[in-house]
């Protein structure tokens, strides 16, 4: 992946910026968000909640999450990092541990954000001040993993795109089904 090198020295600062951001707000809430993020267990409890609690609306809600997430995952870890090889960002511009529990994988893109983005957008689509309620989480896990050192801003902004491709993808396909029968 080429990218011009004005564009790339500015990320480059942003990353450390973000990643040596040292506030007690931040020291307490980025790793406990991770640790709620990490394997979808966020957003697979916020759909257990809204088909518990939610009737039919939740249940359909929490479907359509769920499902956009899985599509995001897949096109982010299943196809976009086979295709797109870049380094995390390098150990020595994070000065916090969390650096040491980086994936291997790709940078490109986030499947956190890409996952995040997904549930939310979708669950919006059909809940929308359950939506907006995702969408704090969502802001905070796309926060995370540039803090953590784990992505760049654009490996972060990637996930979030293909997260809302993901949704629209979803939502789109029963109409083009039907269109094909009819």
């Amino acid at each position: 992946m080429r990218v011009p090198t004005g564009l790339q020295r500015r990320e480059h600062q942003l990353t450390r910026r973000m990643a040596s951001w040292d506030s007690p707000a931040a020291r307490g809430l980025l790793p406990a968000v991770e640790e709620a993020a990490e394997h979808t267990k966020l957003w697979w409890a916020a759909a257990l909640v809204m088909a518990v609690k939610g009737g039919r609306r939740g249940c359909r809600a929490a479907a359509s999450g769920v499902l956009a997430m899985t599509v995001a995952e897949l096109l982010s870890n299943g196809v976009a990092k086979q295709l797109v090889e870049r380094r995390r960002p390098p150990a020595e511009w994070i000065p916090h541990g969390d650096v040491e529990d980086r994936p291997d994988s790709s940078s490109f893109p986030s499947g956190h954000t890409a996952a995040a983005m997904a549930f939310t957008t979708a669950v919006a689509a059909s809940w929308p001040w359950v939506g907006a309620a995702c969408a704090v989480p969502t802001v905070l896990v796309a926060v995370e993993r540039v803090h953590s050192g784990a992505h760049y801003p654009s490996d972060v902004a990637a996930g979030a795109v293909i997260g809302g491709l993901a949704t629209a993808l979803v939502r789109m396909t029963p109409r083009l089904l039907l269109r094909r029968r009819g």
